[in-house]
């Protein structure tokens, strides 16, 4: 399991990083170092951008409530993230809040929410979105963050969907009664190269018969029921993608 130094506080910026580099803070961060975690000048920052690794900087002032990192040295080198997407409804508000965080500490490299016919909310708060798969990034100790697509209607993802790219549709109808089963015979010959993966989990109120209809036609498809019990949304979430990572992800 890679060491990873979780005292010193990680941040998230959008600029290059490198040997040298100064890279300013937003007000959010600067607020967050200086007033919450009380750092001062010369303190140490862990920072990572998605693409250059992660690199250890120190705070530097730069005027009255503004801070800069200058940027001394790489600590780890950027690593690829799983190719796994996350298909699924939309929720409200804190239960959307701990989707979002729970997928990306388990890897989800692209957060896609979909309109079904049952779904329950119509909007999604992208940027809020993104903010909380920022945070998780942060805490977790990974490296990328995912990207985070529009809302879109299901008929349009399945329309569009990549046949090659495995698609783990969870549904509590399903009759499957052994999911790591399932999810083993879908795994490649070769198990040293990476799968695209894609994991659907539906609205609470479940697919339309139509949908569900559509979805079983696709090639390349998982059908999974998720225990013998009915789980939240959000519970779904977690349950699925652990089990993908297990099976078919980056815990083997």
């Amino acid at each position: 399991m890679p060491r990873y130094d979780f005292r010193t506080p990680r941040l998230y910026v959008d600029s290059p990083l490198a040997v040298g580099a100064t890279t300013p803070l937003d007000p959010a961060q600067a607020h967050y170092l200086h007033d919450v975690l009380r750092l001062k000048s010369g303190d140490a920052v862990l920072v990572f951008n998605g693409r250059d690794g992660e690199w250890r900087a120190r705070i530097a002032a730069a005027g009255k409530r503004k801070l800069l990192l200058e940027v001394e040295d790489r600590t780890r080198a950027q690593t690829s993230a799983l190719d796994l997407h996350y298909l699924f409804a939309p929720l409200r508000h804190a239960r959307l809040d701990y989707l979002t965080q729970k997928s990306v500490e388990m890897g989800v490299s692209r957060l896609q929410p979909v309109m079904t016919r049952h779904g329950q909310v119509a909007r999604v708060n992208l940027e809020r979105m993104r903010a909380n798969a920022i945070e998780a990034a942060e805490q977790c100790g990974i490296l990328t963050v995912p990207e985070i697509d529009p809302l879109r209607p299901l008929g349009d993802v399945i329309a569009a969907r990549d046949p090659g790219r495995v698609l783990v549709f969870c549904d509590e109808d399903a009759e499957v009664k052994d999911p790591v089963a399932a999810l083993s015979a879908a795994r490649a010959a070769d198990r040293n190269v990476p799968m695209p993966i894609a994991v659907l989990v539906g609205p609470e109120g479940g697919f339309a018969a139509d949908e569900r209809a559509a979805l079983m036609q696709l090639p390349n498809t998982v059908r999974l029921a998720l225990g013998p019990r009915i789980l939240r949304a959000d519970t779904a979430a977690v349950a699925a993608l652990a089990l993908v990572d297990a099976v078919l992800g980056d815990w083997r």
